[in-house]
């Protein structure tokens, strides 16, 4: 038994009895809080190794530091959200979305001029191929497998035609060509492999392209100069071939219609009468004295036997008068002829005056 020292008043001190919890606190307090700070060191060292996202559009390819690699196996592929893996291992990921590369590209032409092409490619991934396209090719798949072989197939059409092909009316038909001919390459080249995990899998299996568009194509200015003078001559070539065939047919429509105007003069001649024309001569006669605008008409012996209108031109002509002033046998009424003609002379004098200088 375990003795103690008396107080000075004579009593006996105190006796401190500690739990077993304090005992253990004592003990283990500061090794736990050390393997704590340890445990909450490598958890905010390794998190972003082991908890991995996958965004919206994209997928995960799993590799195993310690487990043979590439998963190649499509049914493990890592889908969108929140992942996560040993630290040791890494998650690979690809964009299954639509993409768009656009690239410029150097090219001769067929008759040896060199131009520039601008091309825009669209195209999107297999998502079952992806695994394969991870260990054949890797990440950087667009600048090893995407851009060179557009470009070489692009450089490989436009070398089919001319400048001026390719500048103005080809454009289109370069482009279904480039399209048509990156799928045929693309179902020819394979991605094998050989060993325990045999594959062959077709590159137009891993690629679904959508189109490739041309942007531009730029030529050297001279080349351009010269094909636009051409294109120039050949619009003002075209412009004077339909001004002639413009002037051909007027003349056709001009000789169509000198015939109809000579087969109506012919055929109305022939149905027209002197009598029928008098008989018109009087029915304008009869308008004209009806009317209300101011007339002079002489009733007398005109030509054909119709009223004489004063102020008209007369169309007949008298033969040249006989020296002496006698009229030339043959020739009755020149007197009075010549009396109609002053009576016309003077618009202002009155019906009564030209009768009685021709009862005169």
């Amino acid at each position: 038994m375990k003795a103690y020292a008396l107080s000075p008043d004579g009593t006996l001190p105190p006796t401190t009895q500690r739990s077993r919890w304090s005992r253990f606190v004592d003990r283990y307090m500061p090794m736990t809080v050390i393997y704590l700070m340890i445990a909450t060191l490598v958890v905010v060292v390794l998190f972003p190794h082991m908890a991995v996202t996958v965004p919206s559009g994209h997928v995960g390819v799993l590799w195993k530091r310690f487990g043979g690699g590439t998963v190649l196996d499509p049914r493990q592929l890592r889908d969108e959200g929140l992942h996560f893996i040993l630290p040791w291992n890494e998650l690979y990921i690809y964009d299954l979305r639509l993409q768009s590369i656009t690239q410029t590209y150097n090219a001769i032409s067929s008759d040896g001029v060199s131009l520039t092409a601008t091309m825009n490619v669209r195209f999107r991934l297999q998502r079952d191929a992806v695994p394969v396209l991870h260990q054949a090719v890797g990440p950087s798949y667009v600048d090893l497998l995407v851009r060179p072989g557009i470009g070489s197939l692009a450089r490989e059409v436009m070398a089919q035609y001319t400048a001026e092909q390719v500048y103005s009316t080809g454009r289109q038909e370069i482009q279904d060509k480039i399209r048509s001919l990156v799928e045929d390459r693309l179902s020819e080249k394979m991605m094998e492999r050989e060993g325990e995990e045999q594959y062959r899998v077709s590159m137009r299996d891993t690629i679904v392209l959508y189109d490739t568009l041309v942007y531009g194509i730029e030529l050297p200015q001279l080349v351009v100069d010269a094909i636009n003078r051409k294109t120039e001559q050949y619009y003002i070539a075209e412009e004077y071939k339909f001004r002639v065939e413009r002037e051909r047919r007027e003349s056709e429509r001009k000789k169509i219609e000198a015939q109809g105007i000579h087969e109506f003069q012919t055929i109305v001649s022939q149905g027209i009468s002197d009598s029928y024309l008098a008989w018109r001569g009087i029915e304008a006669t009869l308008q004209l004295a009806q009317s209300t605008n101011a007339k002079v008409v002489v009733i007398g012996s005109g030509k054909d036997g119709l009223p004489i209108i004063l102020g008209g031109s007369t169309t007949q002509t008298s033969p040249a008068p006989a020296p002496g002033g006698a009229s030339s046998p043959g020739t009755p009424g020149t007197d009075a002829s010549s009396k109609d003609k002053a009576a016309a002379v003077q618009p202002g004098a009155p019906a009564e005056t030209a009768r009685g200088e021709r009862a005169q």
